[in-house]
């Protein structure tokens, strides 16, 4: 998993490194969320109902950082630059969404209310 301060790499100046890098970690965090979403499946009925919320919640965070992420791909060279700091902080609040959803869920496995 990614810690928070992981994202953003702002201080990469070289585009394509950024993408690769930003395109790896969006891929990690993404298979991060769906394995939240497959506890929540099997989460006792009282819960699994907040914890779809949490889902639904962080899979609009995550289509809001690729959005951004999309349109920094297809910015010009001399753009890129200016539009990092969305993608930055789109990252940020869904890095941050997920941390506390996680620990949400961990808090809720340790008290049985998953399984």
């Amino acid at each position: 998993m990614f810690a928070t301060g992981d994202f953003p790499v702002s201080d990469q100046s070289d585009k394509k490194v950024y993408e690769e890098t930003a395109e790896a970690k969006m891929q990690a965090l993404g298979a991060q969320i769906d394995a939240l979403q497959a506890k929540a499946e099997v989460a006792k009925v009282e819960a699994k109902v907040k914890y779809q919320e949490q889902i639904a919640a962080l899979k609009l965070k995550q289509a809001e950082a690729k959005a951004k992420y999309a349109a920094l791909q297809s910015s010009a060279d001399n753009a890129w630059e200016e539009m990092k700091a969305g993608v930055d902080s789109a990252w940020q609040e869904l890095q941050i969404a997920f941390d506390k959803a996680k620990s949400e869920f961990d808090t809720s496995a340790d008290s049985s209310e998953i399984g």
